[in-house]
């Protein structure tokens, strides 16, 4: 009998023990969840997430317009990430696939910062080009060393390279690629009134030696006298470029384009009007049904993921640029199907 009552006390403790360990214990893992949703159309602290102001007509809005995020549980516990797993209500992946081995949280969310700036000049210069202002291709940074350096300048208006017209920042990355490494590349510049042609010898791309490197990196330059501030906190990622630039054109043009419909989005946007895909667009969708959206904006390359993981009631279009958005938001207000998933 004693020796029962000892073993069973041993059994207690253990189990006291793994459950503390299970619920304690923090697991290399992360959750990712339903995250929460802005109407850029609306205001945050008291300020229009999306202000636009200068010597532009600008237009009332109605409706809504949300962009999606994706919450990161990082500290998972075991018991937690089981959980999680069990139920379905969030996806647990390995801490790596969101915090790259060498990279700490901070400079992860640095990079997401930066990601999100840029995502709202992408959204800014696309939506003036879709709009018909005038744009320009100038040169950002300047590698150094590299083989630029010391030969073109931040600021630099590029007009031609190897004789072909640029006009887009993916111009200059088509053309560069298309030149084999070793090879002189002429680059007409033009530097404040000063037109000219600068020789650079192309070198080995990092990651890829069978294709050409200049050292640059290009950026659009929109010709508007639209002052366009986008004011939101604590938000990262690429990903609201889409929803950003359909914003900015409804305030830009006359008419309501939702139709004080509320129809949600997700999707990156370059300097050109073009859509990218993104990660966790269940979660995003799931956030956008729960906050009253009626349709969702899904890039062309998830569609095939968001139709199977679509809640009920959700209108998907498929949109691959800029265009295809606008259209789909007033087919959408209009009564009518967007080209869907």
């Amino acid at each position: 009998m004693t020796r029962l009552r000892a073993t069973i006390a041993l059994g207690l403790v253990l189990a006291a023990v793994l459950g503390l360990a299970g619920a304690t214990v923090r697991v290399p893992f992360v959750a990712l969840g339903d995250g929460p949703t802005f109407d850029v159309l609306g205001d945050q602290s008291g300020k229009p997430i999306i202000d636009v102001s200068g010597p532009v007509p600008t237009y009332p809005t109605s409706g809504q317009l949300r962009m999606t995020t994706v919450a990161v549980t990082s500290q998972v516990t075991l018991f937690g990430a089981i959980a999680m797993w069990v139920t379905g209500s969030h996806e647990v992946v390995p801490r790596e696939q969101v915090y790259p081995t060498g990279q700490s949280s901070q400079q992860v969310d640095a990079e997401n910062t930066r990601q999100f700036s840029q995502s709202e000049n992408d959204a800014q210069t696309a939506a003036l080009r879709y709009l018909g202002y005038p744009s320009t291709v100038q040169i950002g940074d300047v590698t150094n060393p590299g083989p630029s350096a010391g030969l073109l300048n931040p600021g630099d208006r590029v007009l031609t390279i190897a004789g072909r017209a640029v006009t887009t920042p993916q111009d200059v990355v088509d053309a560069v690629g298309a030149i084999a490494p070793g090879t002189p590349v002429v680059l007409r510049v033009q530097r404040g009134a000063d037109t000219r042609d600068v020789t650079v010898t192309a070198a080995a791309r990092p990651g890829d030696a069978s294709r050409g490197y200049l050292g640059i990196t290009a950026a659009s330059q929109t010709t508007s006298p639209a002052n366009i501030k986008i004011g939101l906190a604590d938000v990262g990622g690429p990903s609201a470029g889409l929803i950003f630039a359909t914003a900015i054109v409804d305030k830009l043009t006359p008419g309501e384009l939702t139709g004080g419909k509320e129809i949600a989005g997700t999707g990156t946007i370059d300097a050109d009007g073009r859509v990218g895909p993104i990660g966790g667009i269940r979660f995003k969708m799931d956030a956008a049904r729960d906050d009253g959206a009626q349709a969702f904006l899904v890039p062309a390359g998830n569609c095939s993921e968001a139709v199977r993981s679509a809640p009920s009631g959700l209108t998907l279009a498929r949109v691959s640029d800029l265009r295809e958005g606008v259209s789909a938001v007033q087919d959408l207000a209009a009564g009518r199907v967007p080209p869907t998933c």
